[in-house]
């Protein structure tokens, strides 16, 4: 049970942001703008980044809702897995292994980042706008790992549920349907 009030059958982030619209909106839109944006680093790139980071988080419904979300988007899983369990074999490029490092340095803390983990991701051909939107991206899933977790989020374990929120976020993004959203599990 959610240490405050939110609407049942809403879990995770999603039954917190209606708890409080006016600040959920920008919160939507800065993710919107971040993960289904126009962007050289494709939107399963910038999946991987939130499942990594939610990860290391140990944010089990962040986690499990983005890596449902890269999956659809990767057309598979093995991908997914082995970014998350051993990143240095993980059949992904090296520009996003470097990438990957630096979100997961962000995690720790966005002073672990360095000058050199900057050169290395420019020598693997990362542009500024990437950079800038790794630690961006980072940070953001920090917030919402912690904010998720720090209510108490109901977290749903019936992978169905992963598969379905992802369908939904690869269709229409992060923005918010009007009326709201259908409760989980669907009334009868």
């Amino acid at each position: 049970m959610a240490h405050i009030a939110v609407q049942e059958g809403l879990p995770g982030i999603t039954g917190l942001l209606e708890f409080r619209l006016d600040s959920s909106k920008p919160i939507r839109e800065l993710t919107q703008i971040l993960l289904r944006g126009p962007s050289t680093l494709t939107e399963a790139d910038r999946e991987l980044i939130a499942t990594y980071v939610s990860f290391l988080n140990e944010c089990i419904f962040c986690t499990s809702a983005h890596s449902a979300t890269a999956n659809l988007l990767l057309g598979n899983t093995e991908i997914v897995e082995s970014v998350k369990w051993n990143l240095s074999q993980a059949p992904i490029s090296d520009k996003l292994k470097v990438l990957l490092i630096i979100a997961g340095k962000v995690q720790r803390g966005g002073k672990n980042v360095t000058d050199e983990d900057i050169a290395l991701a420019r020598k693997h051909g990362a542009t500024d706008i990437e950079l800038h939107d790794t630690v961006l991206i980072a940070a953001l899933f920090c917030l919402y790992n912690r904010y998720v977790d720090g209510l108490a989020s109901f977290t749903p374990t019936d992978s169905s549920f992963y598969t379905t929120l992802a369908k939904r976020l690869v269709e229409r993004g992060y923005v918010r349907p009007e009326g709201g959203y259908t409760v989980y599990p669907p009334e009868n």
